[in-house]
């Protein structure tokens, strides 16, 4: 199974991987991984006081930050894994992501917030949920 793992880094990242940890049904040598992050686009005014190198550094190193304690997680798992990172709006760049690419299966963490809560602020989960052919697998 080709499986895509939206991560930003945060509590909910790490919640899915102890998920994952726990199903080692999910962990087996028949899937091959994707770990994705996707960096928020800086805006237009402010990019353009930067050289376009010092803005791919910045967009590098913010994915490499995110990822660093993935490749930990991913080697010890002996998980077959091919890491990308996207500049964009995180929900969009998700699921083209997993549209494009055919992935089987999107797992991702949620904040777990209840529908009157995404109503009002929306959340990533929700709008993955919502543009995405895949099916979404969501930890909470």
């Amino acid at each position: 199974m080709k499986i895509l793992l939206p991560v930003d880094g945060s509590a909910y990242t790490k919640r899915m991987l102890a998920w994952l940890a726990t199903h080692e049904e999910w962990l087996s040598g028949d899937h091959t991984y994707t770990v994705m992050t996707v960096v928020p686009a800086i805006p237009p005014h402010a990019a353009s006081m930067f050289p376009a190198d010092q803005l791919q550094g910045y967009f590098d190193e913010t994915a490499e930050a995110i990822f660093k304690p993935l490749r930990k997680f991913t080697a010890k798992h002996d998980l077959r894994t091919a890491y990308v990172s996207k500049v964009g709006s995180a929900a969009e760049v998700i699921a083209k992501q997993a549209d494009k690419g055919k992935f089987d299966l999107v797992i991702m963490g949620s904040h777990g917030h209840g529908n009157l809560m995404n109503l009002v602020t929306g959340s990533v989960a929700t709008q993955v949920l919502a543009r995405c052919k895949a099916p979404v697998l969501l930890v909470r």
